[in-house]
């Protein structure tokens, strides 16, 4: 009780050195700006005491020589040890006894640590909530010097960045235990269609996956080939000191080269060499006609790895005619009247390698979005619609855990195919009216009517090169989605055509973010950070960080109340 009493004395000395600085404040006319920063260095000052005052009263943890529980026997250190704990206020020492299964063992029981509930490192759980807002917002450099801004304390990059890693662990068995039926929306606020939009954009990573795949398979091969420690390298060695040394008349004879093998050896050189620099000038020129074609995963060019984000959302019918979507004066007058999507959830995978096994992203991402679908229309009574661009495998990812929603392919996708096509073309072509025209058929259902005509044109404007292939590309790419682009239909129903909920999750969960210059991620840290963003897109960061306070306390702690104090210390004896 004295020591308590003590504790916050201190602190109240420091709530009066404040009052006595505010007079002086007055009596010298300083601005109120002034006076407000130096209010908050002597409230972080006085909330530093108050946090001492409140741990000093708490006591040290000492319960006793030795305590029992669980078949095992702890005993006390003989002095208390000292944890550092930074907090928002700053940094302080945290001195308590602990208790071991013997001397320079690891703790495994420490009472104080209990009953403050302490995080299992030394950044303080409101530390660690600030921080995160701002890192998964802005870049780790700039949120780490804003916070410090703020609180005039904080933590390093590579601290923040571990600190994403380490809640991120948290963030996929949160959104599960939230995909609840108490978690999921009511029914009075949720729209008539149930709607799913997904798409991948590129994450530029150290290592590749090829390249983490590669070294795994060499690790492993490394372990297989590494002889039983104690017998096998003594019997390579013995064998390596066993070799019989080579006669010298074998390395006399092998320096007797004739200097007609010596230039034959030096023309072959050459020409190899010819060999070699004929390559490399050939694929230079290649890279130049390509010039802006994207250069595929894992290649030298790229090291992006794709991350997959979906969203699902709810949304009420916008019955439409394809004029209304093609006039800009319709669209403007009917914008007031469409609908917004509600409650809209997003989330993102990445392929990722565990044990030598690669767990497909797309497939981890669909899989997360049926079991959304399902809790938030579990008797199927809304209808699933799905919209998407022409990427094949999300198609089939989608097959696989969404099969009975509708398919709709991305709009938006098509009027690029159309623009590129006419991008293409030649001047002398009269395709003026080029992609409005084609865009009102595929509106109107004429998909088949599309492909013809875009066979005939290529014969008829002697179509060649460039515009040939992205005329036969649009083609190939309209008779693959044939199905999926009933528009005449979609729109009769009031369906939503265009994925533009998918487009603006890339670039807001992933692509404002994780993109910017010089970025590169590790496989780990970029999926946290997708995971801990879109928790927090999803306003659900608060809940996010009550549930993994919950969880850590209780692995720290879950055992603590096994062990009891023993009382005569011979018992441990």
């Amino acid at each position: 009780m004295i020591a308590q009493e003590l504790a916050f004395l201190k602190a109240e000395r420091v709530f009066q050195g404040i009052a006595r600085s505010l007079g002086e404040a007055f009596c010298k006319g300083l601005r109120l700006d002034q006076v407000e920063r130096q209010l908050k260095e002597d409230l972080r000052e006085a909330g530093l005491a108050f946090l001492e005052g409140f741990i000093d009263a708490s006591g040290d943890g000492d319960q006793g020589a030795a305590v029992s529980g669980e078949g095992s026997v702890l005993t006390r250190s003989e002095t208390p040890q000292a944890r550092r704990y930074l907090s928002i206020f700053g940094e302080l020492s945290i001195s308590r006894y602990v208790y071991t299964s013997g001397k320079k063992k690891l703790i495994e029981y420490s009472p104080l640590d209990a009953q403050l509930g302490l995080p299992a490192g030394e950044i303080s759980y409101v530390l660690e909530d600030f921080q995160q807002r701002l890192c998964v917002q802005t870049p780790y450099g700039k949120s780490t010097e804003d916070l410090k801004a703020i609180l005039g304390t904080g933590v390093v990059v590579g601290t923040a960045e571990h600190m994403t890693q380490e809640m991120g662990d948290f963030a996929e068995a949160y959104r599960l235990s939230a995909l609840t039926d108490e978690g999921t929306p009511a029914p009075e606020n949720e729209g008539e269609f149930l709607v799913v939009a997904g798409d991948g954009k590129g994450v530029v990573m150290r290592k590749t996956l090829a390249e983490r795949l590669r070294e795994e398979k060499q690790a492993a091969s490394a372990e297989k080939q590494a002889p039983a420690a104690g017998g096998p390298p003594e019997a390579a060695g013995s064998r390596q000191e066993s070799a019989p040394e080579r006669p010298l008349e074998d390395h006399l004879r092998d320096e007797k080269i004739s200097e007609k093998d010596q230039r034959r050896a030096a023309r072959k050189r050459r020409q190899r060499r010819r060999r070699s620099l004929a390559r490399r000038q050939s694929k230079k020129k290649e890279s130049r006609k390509e010039g802006s074609e994207r250069p595929k995963e894992g290649t030298k060019k790229s090291r992006k790895q794709m991350a997959y984000v979906g969203a699902v959302y709810t949304i009420a019918p916008f019955v439409r005619t394809p004029k209304q979507i093609l006039d800009e004066a319709c669209r403007r007058e009917r914008a007031k009247d469409r609908p917004h999507p509600q409650n809209k959830h997003v989330w993102g995978e990445m392929t990722r390698l565990e044990e030598g096994e690669l767990i497909d992203g797309r497939s981890s991402l669909f899989l997360h979005l049926a079991v959304e679908c399902h809790l938030r229309d579990p008797n199927h009574q809304k209808t699933l619609i799905c919209v998407m661009d022409g990427e094949e495998s999300l198609w089939a990812a989608k097959e696989e855990w969404l099969d009975r929603a509708v398919e709709i392919l991305d709009f938006f996708h098509v009027l690029e195919h159309l623009w590129k096509i006419k991008r293409s073309l030649p001047k002398s072509c009269p395709a003026d009216d080029f992609v409005d025209h084609h865009a009102r058929m595929l509106l109107e259902g004429k998909v088949d009517y599309v492909v013809r005509n875009f066979g005939r044109l290529i014969n008829e404007w002697k179509l060649r090169g460039k515009a040939k292939a992205e005329m036969q590309r649009g083609i190939g790419y309209f008779r693959r989605n044939r199905e999926r682009m009933c528009y005449d239909e979609y729109l009769a129903k009031g369906y939503p055509i265009g994925s533009g909920v998918a487009e603006g999750t890339c670039r807001n969960l992933v692509k404002d973010r994780m993109e910017l210059t010089g970025m590169r991620w590790e496989r780990r840290g970029a999926q946290s950070m997708i995971h801990l963003r879109a928790l927090y897109l999803n306003g659900e960061w608060k809940t996010f960080i009550n549930y993994r306070i919950e969880k850590e306390q209780k692995q720290l702690y879950g055992k603590t109340a096994a062990y009891g104090t023993i009382t005569d210390y011979t018992q441990a004896l």
